[in-house]
């Protein structure tokens, strides 16, 4: 599988990142080790996850799978923090104190000291950019990750976190923005992709099969005539 460098950073990513949002969830430990096998031994190397895939459970299946189906430093390890659910309802927060717990939280389910690729999961309007920001550099040059990102940031705040920690000359620099993008979804196409462009910043694409839709599992009744 093709390598690519990842943003600002000096990770050599896979073109195709391995999925983990229903594992421990949707997808039991025995499955999860079954794509997970599969995908390292086509090439694959970039597993990404979050603090709230599964309520924890996606990082404590990786956790387990790390030492027996994988070496740590085969993988480039992605997670994400600043999303939960209570009682059912979404709730960001992305303050620094929340995102430095939920770090250290990730770091004990996965079983490692450190992740590759740390990202806040998503805009919080409620609570001033530079606290957020602050999290990154804590994470940065404590070495719990080795870089970090944002996520499901509009263009205009990417571009606003992006200039904000580079003129604060804080420590760790924006390596890479992921968003939604597949051929259902082009949104991004809008001012995202640009901004990463302008801001040389990676650009990371998830559901690239549009939730499963372009993945051809939900063909049931499909005219045996038709051209799908």
């Amino acid at each position: 599988m093709e390598l690519r460098r990842a943003g600002r950073t000096g990770l050599d990513i896979s073109r195709l990142g391995l999925g983990t949002m229903t594992w421990g969830r949707d997808t039991d430990e025995h499955e999860a080790a079954d794509q997970c096998r599969a995908y390292i031994e086509a090439g694959g190397n970039f597993i990404d996850t979050a603090a709230t895939y599964g309520d924890g459970d996606s990082e404590r299946v990786i956790g387990g799978l790390i030492g027996t189906l994988f070496s740590r430093d085969q993988v480039v390890l992605a997670t994400k923090a600043g999303i939960s659910f209570v009682e059912g309802e979404r709730k960001v927060d992305a303050s620094r104190h929340s995102l430095i717990s939920q770090l250290e939280k990730s770091l004990t389910r996965l079983g490692t000291d450190y992740v590759d690729l740390w990202q806040i999961h998503a805009w919080d309007s409620h609570i001033p950019l530079e606290d957020t920001l602050s999290a990154l550099d804590f994470a940065y040059t404590s070495g719990k990750a080795r870089y970090v990102g944002i996520s499901n940031y509009s263009g205009w705040q990417s571009a606003r976190a992006i200039t904000l920690q580079e003129s604060h000359s804080m420590k760790a620099p924006i390596a890479t923005m992921q968003n939604e993008y597949s051929l259902l979804n082009r949104t991004v196409e809008e001012e995202v992709l640009e901004s990463a462009s302008q801001l040389g910043v990676g650009f990371l694409a998830w559901s690239p099969l549009g939730r499963g839709v372009l993945s051809g599992k939900y063909r049931n009744g499909t005219p045996s005539d038709s051209r799908g």
